[in-house]
């Protein structure tokens, strides 16, 4: 009897302590930009995503990336993609740049390049529904790397699905944790 009334206090003050570091450590993490639960404005449930706009020439890549930004938005899951009519916010995105970038040169030619990066650049403006408040503006990018083989267009074309998909997950991690509100 004695070695179990000795033990309970033990135990006891482990589990206080225990928890006692666990809310010191939260707290910590607020104080150091981790917040539990979502950082979205309240009501912020809804984001309709109309087909970007594209000033950067290459052709079809608004499709491309409007569709990537769906899929990976819906992947998150922290707003649902839905009609302009029900939205709380609406995520506009102009496609601004797509340039490639050498990264490597052949070894018995200098001036050919072997890999390239795509780099993908756009401006999107989140916007409030009902107040027509600015949320979030910001220039975003996405990139892909990729070799390029005898035909460069073919190479380019296979590569831009991978820079978009990047761009996606850099507007959605943006729509989700960056806010002004």
């Amino acid at each position: 009897m004695r070695l179990q009334s000795g033990i309970l206090p033990i135990l006891r003050n482990t589990i206080c302590t225990g928890l006692i570091l666990l809310v010191a450590g939260l707290a910590g993490c607020t104080g150091m930009g981790y917040t539990l639960g979502s950082t979205l404005p309240p009501g912020a449930r809804s984001v309709q995503v109309p087909t970007f706009i594209n000033h950067c020439g290459e052709p079809r890549l608004e499709t491309e990336a409007t569709q990537a930004v769906i899929s990976e938005l819906q992947k998150d899951g922290t707003l649902e993609v839905v009609d302009r009519d029900t939205a709380d916010f609406v995520l506009k995105v102009t496609l601004v740049s797509c340039d490639m970038k050498p990264l490597r040169y052949q070894r018995d030619n200098a001036k050919a390049t072997s890999e390239y990066r795509v780099e993908l650049s756009a401006d999107i403006l989140m916007t409030r529904t009902s107040t027509k408040n600015v949320a979030i503006t910001k220039r975003v990018r996405g990139e892909y790397d990729f070799y390029t083989g005898s035909d460069m267009q073919s190479a380019k074309r296979i590569a831009l699905p991978g820079a978009c998909r990047d761009l996606a997950h850099d507007i959605v991690e943006t729509v989700t944790e960056y806010w002004y509100d």
